[in-house]
């Protein structure tokens, strides 16, 4: 999944579960399934606007609906909701939302650099000669890793590989202007609490 496809999954995640009725629908289908009419009238409102919320929820792939007779009947799909969570909500996938934002430090200089050398999915697209803007770069991927947890070298160059394909040459940027540390050997990296 490209980045702009994760942004447009978070924001379609978001959206959904941004109205308090569709959350309230959410808890009472993580109780049990229940027809459209049942849930009108837990919530208190007409079929038509909880028919409306739901397929709002299913469009997000939230909730499902079976036949059951005359009616639909609407489950919760939490299979979908703990994936949506644990994969896009992971350290390492979170800076890249903030693609085609300046720099958080409003610096002109980082958000030359970003733009210069970072394209539209967040990957790096060369590396500059310049040490200064190649720094902007390594602190931007460091962002990836969760302070203080130890990585094994493999987890380190697959979040380094949604960058750039040069894994060697980023982790050895990273931890020569001690953005990581590693243990000797091959053996695990971290980033420093700050």
């Amino acid at each position: 999944m490209t980045d702009q496809e994760q942004i447009n999954t978070l924001l379609n995640f978001f959206k959904a579960l941004a109205d308090e009725n569709r959350l309230k629908i959410v808890g009472l289908l993580a109780q049990k399934p229940a027809s459209v009419e049942g849930l009108a009238g837990a919530l208190g409102l007409s079929a038509s606007t909880t028919s409306h919320h739901l397929a709002r929820l299913a469009k997000s792939g939230l909730v499902s609906a079976r036949a059951d007779g005359h009616y639909y009947i609407y489950s919760l799909k939490t299979d979908a909701l703990r994936g949506l969570s644990q994969h896009l909500l992971q350290a390492e996938n979170l800076p890249a939302l903030s693609q085609g934002a300046t720099s958080p430090s409003g610096d002109p200089f980082e958000s030359k650099v970003m733009k210069a050398f970072v394209d539209s999915e967040g990957r790096i697209t060369a590396f500059p000669a310049q040490e200064k803007k190649f720094l902007v770069l390594l602190r931007y991927m460091a962002k990836a890793f969760e302070p203080g947890r130890r990585y094994p070298e493999k987890e380190v160059n697959e979040i380094l590989k949604r960058y750039n394909e040069d894994t060697a040459s980023l982790r050895r940027g990273l931890v020569e202007y001690k953005l990581m540390q590693r243990e000797g050997g091959g053996g695990a990296y971290w980033r420093p609490l700050e």
